[in-house]
């Protein structure tokens, strides 16, 4: 069994070896000549961005080492604390650079390649999106054994303070995901605020305004879109879900640790990880397509590789747990419904956003009678989305606690179900990133003028990429939803380790865990109000701007002038940069305020309120945003009156509403919740000596 723990640096390897080898496939491929000068200057807007957006987190990130490095030496936290905070955050941060810079060279490459054949540019967007896949899972592997292995060394000549090995080992690991999450945080709200308020100041004047197509050169705003789709829905969500797949292998190993599993207990997440990893390189392979194919036909050819590596992976874990722990075979139950769980979630979000189902259709519909019936109908759709995943994740919790016996090893069960849903987010990911790739694609052989049967297998690839962009969010915030409930655990287990004789008082009429239910559910709300408040600001900037350059520059709609591009930008990347910091700020200091006021058992009613009701407005927001995306591109193929209809500016009106609900606010919420978890678990020993209840 000692030597069990290596497969997971040997995953995390082949994952990034891999990710390398497809990466270098993808460099290979063809780049027309007028995309490559198109995807340059993307490519240029996006670099600008991070660059500018890590050079404001360092400060954070500098100022967050400066107090957990005085904190350490009176142990408040852990010594090792302020470094594995660094490292979380590096990590994170350069899963969401590598995925970026793949995916703005494969854009252009996409496009070409869909001039040969749509299987071709499918599979040219798909190993991008593979690439930033196994990126995160590798680097999310690597990060935690190397902190696995550094820690058992240094076990041997530090105090444990009563704590066996294995126990110090987790309890030092569960914290170092605060990194991660800030770091994440910062990546979806920057980035989700500058995608959005480009996109939404482009649809809002070029196609509403002034009747001009989508991704025209002639909009000042194209650019930033563009550019947005890289910062926001490949950098950042890269950062999110490493965060999230880190999260949840960190609190699984901490709870299988609590309940008296040992090494067993930190093993077993990790090897289910690994396992994820090897199938989905493999499903990789299965991802082809037919040329002409439909929406059922690309829907089809993705969950081909999806589903393999969920039932492979299944199929391994159970031989993988019996070989490590025959007499505890039950552990499989948790990782097949957390897998069954994330695939069915991920079947009913997509039953909801596309537009091969009816509830799509109907909203599309709906845009024949104005903008105020699409959007009454999409925020009732995203409404009634919700049911479906709170029934699969409450049976997820009570089958997995139950099957495992209850108690500590219930939680266990709970926290491996979490592993289990996220074990193969190395293809999963694959199929949400390149979403991204393919709609940059689109842009791209618009503004070079390319043959219309290019625009029309791009926009058949951007489609299925908004509905597998929405099943990947509904996935996100499901594993959330168990990741936080797991974390929950970990932070009463952590509570006991430091103070054995702590009371807790958690029944429902203590009044202090009301106010601390109240304040938490309050929380999502708050920062959907303040992110997207940001999009609306920004995006009120890009239209007046974009509307100061057709009055001054009347050559631009001519196509004689060049637009100003760099103005647009620079607008989306100053505004995004100053109002990510709040809402960020917010998350960390939640619930170390609520430890003060509140104090433990105030603080554990925060984290649920929180989690309740930051889950169920995730879920609408994301599946709401989806369906008014994807009506929308379904009015453009023609249906009630095709583009430059009344109906098409109405669903264009919903799509605005829709572009903040599923890329800013939405996938924020699900970071929003465990961060604010991991930092109620960093700062437990601080909670507890400040509290003044």
């Amino acid at each position: 069994m000692q030597y069990a723990i290596l497969v997971a640096p040997c995953a995390a390897a082949a994952a990034l070896l891999f990710a390398l080898f497809t990466a270098r496939k993808v460099l290979r491929m063809p780049e027309g000549e007028k995309e490559s000068g198109i995807a340059a200057v993307i490519r240029k807007g996006a670099n600008a961005f991070l660059k500018r957006q890590y050079l404001v987190v360092s400060v954070f990130f500098g100022c967050m080492f400066v107090v957990l490095g005085i904190l350490a030496p009176v142990g408040f936290v852990s010594p090792f604390m302020p470094f594995a905070f660094l490292t979380g955050g590096a990590f994170s941060g350069l899963s969401g650079f590598f995925g970026m810079k793949i995916a703005t060279a494969a854009n252009a490459r996409t496009a070409t390649a869909c001039g040969k054949s749509l299987n071709k540019g499918l599979r040219a967007a798909f190993s991008a999106g593979s690439v930033m896949g196994l990126i995160v899972v590798g680097l999310g592997l690597c990060d935690l054994s190397i902190w696995y292995f550094l820690l058992k060394a240094f076990s041997g000549i530090m105090e444990h303070d009563g704590l066996t090995e294995a126990q110090f080992i987790a309890q030092n690991m569960i914290t170092f995901g605060m990194g991660a999450s800030s770091m994440a945080l910062f990546a979806r709200v920057g980035g989700g605020i500058f995608t959005k308020a480009a996109d939404v100041g482009a649809d809002l004047v070029g196609k509403v305004e002034e009747n001009i197509p989508e991704d025209d050169p002639r909009n000042p705003a194209v650019i930033a879109d563009n550019v947005g789709d890289n910062v926001g829905d490949v950098a950042g969500m890269g950062a999110d879900l490493y965060e999230s797949y880190v999260g949840s292998i960190l609190s699984a190993m901490a709870l299988g640790v609590a309940a008296g599993l040992e090494y067993i207990g930190a093993l077993i997440p990790l090897g289910i990880a690994a396992i994820g990893i090897f199938c989905s390189i493999i499903g990789t392979f299965l991802v082809r397509t037919k040329e002409n194919a439909d929406q059922k036909g690309l829907l089809r050819a993705l969950r081909t590789g999806t589903w393999f590596a969920a039932a492979a992976t299944a199929a391994i874990s159970v031989l993988f747990v019996w070989l490590v722990i025959p007499d505890k075979i039950e552990i499989i139950a948790p990782v097949l419904i957390g897998l069954a769980a994330g695939v069915l979630i991920g079947f009913f979000t997509e039953f909801f956003t596309s537009a091969s189902y009816s509830p799509t259709k109907k909203l599309s519909e709906s845009s024949k009678s104005g903008a105020g019936p699409v959007i009454i109908n999409g925020i009732a759709l995203g409404m009634l989305s919700t049911l479906a995943p709170v029934l699969l994740i409450a049976a997820a919790v009570l089958g997995s606690y139950f099957i495992m016996g209850g108690g500590e090893m219930g939680m266990f069960g709970i926290g491996i179900a979490a592993v289990g849903m996220l074990s193969t987010l190395g293809i999963t990911l694959s199929t949400d990133a390149y979403g991204p790739v393919a709609d940059n694609a689109g842009g791209i052989a618009q503004m070079a003028g390319l043959d219309e049967t290019v625009r029309k297998r791009t926009d058949a690839l951007d489609s299925l990429g908004n509905t597998t962009a929405a099943t990947g969010k509904g996935f996100a915030i499901g594993s959330a939803m168990l990741t936080a409930l797991a974390l929950l655990s970990s932070f009463y287990v952590q509570i006991k380790s430091i103070a054995p004789d702590f009371e807790f008082s958690l029944e429902i009429t203590n009044p202090v865990v009301l106010v601390g239910v109240f304040t938490g559910a309050m929380l999502p709300f708050l920062f959907s109000a303040l992110t997207m408040s940001s999009v609306g600001k920004s995006a009120q900037q890009i239209v007046l701007e974009v509307r100061r350059q057709f009055a001054e520059k009347k050559g631009i709609l001519e196509g004689t002038e060049e637009p100003d591009y760099r103005k647009c930008v620079t607008i989306c990347t100053k505004s995004a940069q100053k109002q990510m910091i709040l809402p960020a700020v917010i998350a960390v200091v939640s619930p170390i305020a609520a430890g003060f006021f509140l104090g433990v058992n105030g603080v554990m009613g925060l984290l649920l309120g929180s989690s309740v009701t930051g889950f169920l407005l995730a879920v609408m927001m994301s599946t709401s945003g989806g369906a008014w995306d994807n009506g929308k591109k379904y009015v453009e193929d023609g249906f009630f009156g095709g583009k430059g209809s009344d109906a098409h500016k109405a669903a264009v009106i919903g799509d605005t509403v829709g572009d903040p609900f599923k890329d800013t606010s939405g996938p924020s919420i699900n970071i929003l919740i465990k961060l604010i978890s991991v930092v109620a678990i960093v700062f437990a020993q601080v909670i507890l000596a400040i509290a003044v209840i």
